[in-house]
C-alpha cells in the first residue's frame, strides 16, 4: 500500500480559503492528494477551505478544437488586454468563457506555462496543432516590442477574417452538394423500390414498352444486380481520393492547378488566394516581421501550390534588393489591381495599408461571387432534380397513357 501510494501521480486541485491577512483567495495547485495539498498551503499561509480534484479534460475527446475557436480566444484575450487586464488574469477570465471544454483546457496550460515563467509565445508554441508558427511569430513580435494588445487584436482580425473566408468558399460548395446528393439518392430509392413496382404491372399489358420506359427498366435491373458493387466502388474511391491526396503532394498540387481552371469556381478560388496573400502579408507587415520573413510566411498561407510558388520567387526577387511590386509583376499570377496597389503602398510607405484594402476588396468579391453562384444554382439544381424525378415519373406512366389511348 505505501508503495502505491507512493507512485500515485500528481493532480491538479482547485482550492478556495484565507490568507493570513483574511483576504478570501482561490487558484490551483498541484500534489498528490488533498491532504498533501492543504499541508502545501497551510505552509505558505493559506487556510484552505475546500480542495477539489480539478477535472481533466482530454484534446481528443469528445468536442475538437476548431480554428474558430482560436480566432474566438484571440480576440476575447485582445479585448481583456485592451482592457488593462493582467495576462495571468485574462487566461482566466477567457478560459472560464470558452464553451468548448478541450480549448479551455489548454488555454489553462497556456496560463499555467506563463505563470511557471515562460513567455505567450513560448507557451503557444507547446501547441503546434492549434498555434501555426506564423500565429506564434505574430505574438512573439507583439511582446518583444510591448504592443502586445495591439498584436493581438490584429491576430484576432486575421484570424477572423481568415475563417470568413473559408467559410464563404465553403457555402459555395455545400449547398450544391448537398441538393445533388439527396437527388441521387432519391433517385436510387426510385430506381430500386418503385420502378420494380410498375414492372410487374406492365407484365400483364402485354404490350410493347416505350422505348424511354425500357431504359429506366434496364437501369433499375442494373441497379439492383450491381448495387452493392456500385456502393463499395464508391467507398474506396472516396477513401483512394482522400488518402492518395494526402499522401502526394504530386496529385494535391495537380487539384490546386485544375480548380485555378474550373471556370466559375476558379474565379472564387482565384479572389480568395489573392485576399490570403493581402491580408497575411499585411498583418505581418504591421506587426514589424521582416518583407523576406512576411513572404515566407504568405507562401504558406495562401492555400495553392502555383501562388505558394509564386510567393516564394517573389521572396527570392525581394531578398536580391528587387521591389516587392516589381517581384510579383514578374511572376503574372498577380492581378493589376494588386500590383498597383502595392505600387502605391511601397512609393508612399503605407504598404500594410494598402495590403489590407486589396485583401478587403478581394474578400468583398469573393462574397459576391459565392452570392452569385448560389444564386445561378438554385435555378440549375432545380432543372436538373426535374429532369430526374420528373423524368423517371413520367416514363413510369407513359406505358398507362398509351394504354388508356389504346382502349
Amino acid at each position: 500500500m505505501a508503495t502505491k501510494a507512493a507512485q500515485k501521480k500528481s493532480a491538479t486541485f482547485t482550492y478556495e480559503g484565507v490568507d493570513r491577512q483574511g483576504k478570501k483567495i482561490k487558484g490551483e495547485a498541484s500534489g498528490k492528494g488533498a491532504a498533501i495539498v492543504r499541508a502545501e498551503l497551510r505552509k505558505q499561509g493559506i487556510n484552505a477551505k475546500k480542495v477539489v480534484k480539478k477535472r481533466e479534460l482530454n484534446l481528443g475527446g469528445k468536442k475538437k478544437i476548431k480554428p474558430m475557436d482560436i480566432a474566438i480566444f484571440t480576440r476575447q484575450m485582445a479585448t481583456m488586454m485592451k482592457a488593462g487586464v493582467p495576462l495571468v488574469q485574462a487566461f482566466e477570465i477567457v478560459a472560464d468563457g470558452l464553451d468548448n471544454p478541450s480549448m479551455k483546457d489548454v488555454v489553462l496550460k497556456i496560463k499555467a506555462d506563463v505563470e511557471g515563467g515562460n513567455n505567450f509565445a513560448g507557451a503557444l508554441h507547446k501547441h503546434p496543432a492549434l498555434f501555426d508558427d506564423l500565429y506564434c511569430s505574430l505574438v512573439d513580435a507583439g511582446e518583444q516590442s510591448g504592443a502586445l494588445e495591439t498584436m493581438l487584436d490584429r491576430v484576432a482580425l486575421y484570424k477572423e477574417k481568415s475563417e470568413a473566408l473559408k467559410q464563404k468558399i465553403k457555402k459555395a460548395m455545400k449547398y450544391p452538394i448537398a441538393v445533388i446528393c439527396v437527388a441521387v439518392i432519391v433517385t436510387a430509392i426510385l430506381l430500386i423500390k418503385v420502378v420494380p413496382t410498375f414492372q410487374e404491372l406492365f407484365q400483364g399489358f402485354g404490350a410493347e414498352l416505350p422505348a424511354f420506359t425500357q431504359f429506366v427498366i434496364g437501369l433499375s435491373e442494373s441497379l439492383q444486380a450491381n448495387f452493392f458493387f456500385i456502393v463499395i466502388s464508391l467507398v474506396v474511391i472516396a477513401i483512394a481520393f482522400s488518402e492518395t491526396r494526402k499522401r502526394s503532394e504530386r496529385f494535391r498540387n495537380g487539384i490546386d492547378r485544375t480548380l485555378l481552371k474550373l471556370p466559375i469556381i476558379g474565379d472564387i478560388t482565384f479572389k480568395s488566394t489573392i485576399a490570403r496573400y493581402a491580408r497575411t502579408l499585411a498583418t505581418t507587415f504591421a506587426a514589424g516581421v521582416p518583407l523576406i520573413d512576411a513572404l515566407d510566411a504568405c507562401a504558406g498561407a495562401t492555400g495553392n501550390v502555383v501562388y505558394r510558388r509564386a510567393v516564394l520567387q517573389v521572396k527570392e526577387d525581394v531578398s536580391t534588393g528587387q521591389q516587392l511590386q516589381f517581384a510579383m509583376r514578374s511572376t503574372g499570377v498577380f492581378p493589376a489591381m494588386a500590383l498597383q496597389m502595392t505600387a502605391i503602398g511601397e512609393e508612399s510607405g503605407a504598404l500594410d495599408a494598402m495590403l489590407e484594402k486589396v485583401a478587403i476588396y478581394y474578400e468583398d468579391e469573393v462574397d459576391n461571387a459565392v452570392d452569385g453562384l448560389t444564386s445561378m444554382m438554385e435555378p440549375l439544381i432545380m432543372a436538373v432534380l426535374g429532369v430526374l424525378i420528373g423524368g423517371l415519373i413520367i416514363a413510369m406512366y407513359l406505358p398507362i397513357f398509351q394504354l388508356g389511348q389504346v382502349v
